[in-house]
C-alpha cells in the first residue's frame, strides 16, 4: 500500500511535512486529502501494474543466465529460450 508521504513526495518532492498518528503537520504549502488520497490512487494503480515484472525478475534472478546461453549455443539446444518463454507465460503482461 502506498502510503501519504510517498504519495506527497510525488506530488511536491520539496514538501516539507511530518506525519505522526496519521495526522499531517505541514512546513510548507499543504496539499489537500484529496489529492493526496487521488496520488495514492494512482501510485498503487501503477505499482500493481507492475507485478508481473517483479515476478519475472524474481525468476529471472535464479538463473545463471550466460551459463544457459552458452551451454544452448555449444550444444544446439534452446534450453534458456525455453526456461524464459515458460516464466513469461506464468507471468503474463
Amino acid at each position: 500500500m502506498i502510503d501519504k508521504a510517498q504519495a506527497i513526495k510525488s506530488l511536491n518532492n520539496d514538501a516539507e511535512f511530518s506525519i505522526r498518528e496519521g495526522v499531517i503537520t505541514w512546513i510548507t504549502t499543504p496539499i489537500s486529502d484529496s489529492d493526496i488520497t487521488t496520488e495514492q490512487e494512482r501510485l498503487q494503480a501503477v505499482y500493481d501494474s507492475q507485478a508481473y515484472a517483479r515476478n519475472r525478475k524474481k525468476e529471472y534472478d535464479q538463473l545463471n543466465q550466460f551459463e544457459m546461453i552458452f551451454d544452448d549455443d555449444r550444444d544446439g539446444t534452446t534450453t534458456w529460450v525455453d526456461t524464459i518463454n515458460e516464466i513469461k507465460g506464468r507471468h503474463p503482461k
